[in-house]
């Protein structure tokens, strides 16, 4: 049974519909696709190298050899799974909250949020700007991903701007009740920060909510796989506790999902119970203490940060304008995957590149310091944790 409430659907009735499904350039077409606007979004994420690679990158636990320990594709899923559900119940589009879910996370580095901070430390110091993944999502589905058109054709991926939108402004890290969606159309490159502005659909404020959810309830049960919490037991049963019921993902996903669905409304936004914040509010901090500052992540954070440095230094030492491929070809024996990978791919995006079949903007010079830089953080930002370590051996390993 579906909410009452009359939301301000993303369809055809609503008057930001040709703002919502607009897209920088027009999209081919085809006399034999039947899918919306957003359905073609949600496939073409899918097909997408951006989100194949989200399957070996790490979520909170950097963890390859146990196959039950969540990857950031799982928590993507269970974002879709989650806004999908809420989504539904309030009367929204569900194909919109689908596709901004799938390419939510697109612009996570590896490693996590730690490498995230690694690749922000390292833009700070050398551009004078900050790295976080909400804004690279952006940069990622509208500049590096590319995709083989009908005429076989590589151009980049040119999302609706209601997705592009659902991407960058999903921050879930913000403590925030009564969620609404803002009025301004604006243009998106103008985010300087995570968070600075509601998402412009009610589908992205679904989208937002259902991502703290999902990752507040299943970081808890890898934590108890890993045996992380068996000294903290007896504080996660008195925190968690509801109502005498047994406290797991699953509880704690249909518990606050409910909540958030019987209280939402579009007065007062979408919102939680009291008792609904409270439980998340308390499920958030436990989560803080007890995993995301554990003592025994640290060793594995210190290695992701001399694996990242030294990719990123190995690279930037090899600049010097115009000769900066000769350098990197000189090293092209002592490290071949990294700098092949590295220079086959910065020409796809250089004002020289010799591919005919890209048709996918410019997006460095070689001869500009800040534009090869941001190269190799864009770079580095959308490997896997695996790639990223195998560089890593590679470059120590000559």
């Amino acid at each position: 049974m579906k909410n009452a409430f009359s939301f301000n659907c993303s369809n055809e009735k609503n008057e930001n519909w040709n703002n919502m499904i607009s897209r920088i350039s027009p999209l081919y077409s085809r006399n034999n696709d039947i899918r919306s606007e957003f359905g073609r979004d949600y496939t073409r994420i899918l097909h997408s190298n951006a989100y194949r690679r989200l399957k070996h990158k790490t979520q909170v636990f950097y963890s390859p050899q146990n196959d039950h320990i969540c990857t950031r594709i799982e928590h993507v899923n269970h974002v879709e799974s989650i806004s999908y559900t809420i989504a539904n119940y309030l009367g929204l589009n569900t194909e919109l909250t689908r596709a901004i879910s799938v390419a939510h996370d697109l612009g996570h580095s590896p490693f996590g949020h730690k490498g995230e901070k690694i690749l922000n430390d390292i833009c700070k110091r050398d551009l004078n700007s900050s790295f976080w993944h909400e804004k690279n999502g952006l940069f990622f589905v509208d500049c590096i991903e590319l995709l083989e058109d009908n005429e076989g054709y590589k151009q980049n991926l040119n999302l609706t701007y209601a997705v592009r939108d659902g991407i960058i402004s999903h921050c879930g890290e913000i403590d925030e009740n009564s969620l609404k969606p803002r009025n301004e159309f604006i243009n998106l490159v103008d985010y300087k920060y995570p968070n600075q502005f509601s998402p412009y659909t009610w589908e992205g404020c679904v989208v937002k909510i259902s991502d703290k959810i999902s990752y507040i309830g299943r970081d808890i049960e890898d934590a108890l796989s890993l045996g992380l919490l068996d000294e903290n037991l007896e504080e996660l049963h008195k925190s968690l506790k509801y109502n005498n019921t047994i406290i797991n993902n699953t509880v704690i996903m249909n518990t606050l999902i409910y909540d958030l669905c019987q209280n939402s409304s579009p007065e007062k936004g979408l919102c939680f119970s009291s008792h609904g914040l409270e439980l998340m509010n308390t499920i958030k901090k436990f989560n803080y203490e007890y995993i995301y500052r554990a003592n025994i992540l640290k060793p594995s954070e210190h290695f992701f940060e001399l694996v990242i440095n030294t990719i990123y230094n190995t690279l930037k030492n090899a600049y010097s304008g115009k000769e900066t491929f000769n350098n990197l070809n000189k090293l092209l024996k002592f490290y071949p995957n990294l700098i092949s990978g590295f220079s086959e791919w910065f020409n796809n995006f250089s004002t020289d590149r010799t591919n005919r079949n890209l048709k996918n903007k410019f997006l460095f010079d070689i001869e500009n310091p800040n534009d090869y830089y941001l190269a190799i953080i864009t770079y580095i930002s959308g490997m896997t944790d695996k790639f990223a370590i195998d560089m890593y051996n590679e470059i120590i390993g000559f």
